[in-house]
């Protein structure tokens, strides 16, 4: 990360002075700071960095205005990419200092794998009372989910993700199973073979597990669709440009499992992760084929463009199977979600009230925005069908999100909760804390109600 964070000051470090957003919030800066503050009609707008010369004409110090909500924290971001290179502390902590300065390294995240120039080295010193280790836990997962979806699919097929998830299972300590290619039907996950036995890549299903064998089990289910073509209905060309973020879902359940393990967390791990590329052949599914599924529930195809619920749905069926306290789904499964709620807020689904509760006080606390929609159980009658036990779409295009995750709760009736994340896994609109890119969603809400539910430091 361009931003290295320390825990102390280190000598010659320059302040860094924050503000509220108001021209008069001056307490705290020095004469010059304030002087140069006057001098150049600052606004203290939410993010806006001031950078004060010395009599030089150097850079001794910088001002920032931010809020005083968590979600105005992250607005530190501009930090990673105003601040010049060299050592900076905080002059007075911001308010809530942890969420400041994790938004200051994620602002400076770039993805530099394709010779774009590394950004210039920042170090910044935590502010008191600030855990450097647990921010630095949170920002590796969130750029290692962001790296993930931002290589594209030449670089990022399924057997690359086989070996990202190896790396982390060999970091970790973790056990990592494959089953590839014809060896899924052996196994029963006919979905995920029908959907990615088009590419010229096998599909095959990725499956980690970590941790204490009689510790709570947690389980985490990613879509891997490493590219998309809509199969055989084929999506438009335009459609297809960011489709090598359409295994956002495994990256963001990559970068989740990452923060997990990095904790501790005294959990039994496990992360399924279907990975496939969605293509066109002679060997491609087609729409009105009827599949079965692990769970053995029969599916006829109304859409091939709609592969990402079918291969969820044999990860699902099988991580069901082990009676999971905690089951957590993620995908980049619908446009619905984006139309109901934009891409900057993904949904979620749970029947656990309890959980909701939790998701939605860990969003806010952690300025990660989700939002509750509804598993409106009358919905499930449109995706029924006159041949097999379910159609894997409905025919009126009403209420996709919800019809999308309808359709997933049908594989799962053992956990102990569930909860199904339909995220975009891409920041379309810059903000101080994330370029237009790959993006972690959800994680950081998610890690927070894990530690409070299992017992570390939630």
């Amino acid at each position: 990360m361009p931003v290295e964070l320390f825990a102390q000051p280190k000598a010659g470090s320059r302040p860094v002075y924050c503000i509220g957003e108001s021209k008069g919030d001056s307490a705290g800066l020095s004469d010059r700071a304030r002087a140069w503050m006057m001098a150049t009609d600052y606004k203290a707008k939410a993010g806006a960095v001031l950078l004060v010369p010395d009599a030089d004409g150097d850079v001794e110090s910088a001002v920032i205005a931010l809020g005083a909500k968590p979600e105005d924290a992250l607005y530190a971001g501009e930090l990673g990419k105003a601040l010049p290179e060299g050592d900076w502390h905080f002059e007075g902590a911001p308010a809530h200092a942890d969420l400041g300065t994790l938004g200051a390294v994620l602002g400076g995240y770039a993805f530099t794998a394709y010779g774009k120039k590394p950004s210039r080295r920042i170090g910044l010193a935590c502010p008191a009372g600030t855990d450097r280790d647990e921010i630095e836990r949170i920002a590796q997962g969130c750029a290692l989910a962001r790296d993930l979806i931002n290589t594209p699919t030449n670089d990022m097929g399924p057997e690359a993700l086989e070996r990202v998830v190896r790396q982390l299972g060999e970091k970790y300590g973790a056990v990592v199973q494959v089953i590839t290619g014809d060896a899924l039907l052996d196994r029963n996950f006919p979905m995920i073979h029908a959907v990615g036995r088009a590419s010229a890549e096998a599909p095959r299903l990725l499956d980690l597990t970590w941790g204490e064998e009689d510790a709570p089990k947690v389980t985490l289910v990613g879509k891997g669709v490493c590219f998309d073509t809509g199969g055989l209905d084929i999506k438009p060309a335009a459609s297809m440009l960011l489709m090598k973020k359409d295994m956002g879902g495994a990256a963001n359940v990559i970068g989740l499992a990452s923060m997990i393990m990095a904790a501790k967390l005294p959990v039994r791990l496990r992360v399924l992760i279907p990975a496939v590329e969605n293509s066109i052949s002679a060997d491609a599914f087609r729409p009105s084929d009827i599949l079965p599924s692990r769970k053995g529930i029969t599916v006829e195809i109304g859409n091939t463009d709609a592969e990402g619920r079918l291969v969820l749905a044999d990860a699902l069926a099988l991580a069901d199977e082990e009676e999971p306290q905690m089951l957590i789904d993620m995908a980049t499964l619908t446009g619905a979600a984006r139309v109901a709620l934009g891409p900057e807020l993904p949904p979620f689904f749970t029947d656990d009230e309890a959980l909701a509760a939790d998701l939605a006080d860990a969003s806010a606390r952690t300025a990660d925005p989700l939002w509750r929609l509804p598993l409106y159980a009358p919905y499930a009658e449109r995706l029924s069908s006159k041949v097999a036990d379910t159609n894997n779409v409905t025919t009126d295009g009403f209420a996709g999100a919800i019809t999308a995750a309808l359709f997933l709760q049908k594989f799962v009736e053992r956990a102990e909760s569930w909860a199904h994340f339909d995220i975009y896994g891409w920041t379309k609109f810059a903000k101080p804390w994330a370029p237009v890119g790959g993006e972690a969603m959800g994680i950081r809400a998610i890690d927070r109600v894990l530690r409070q539910r299992f017992g570390a430091n939630g």
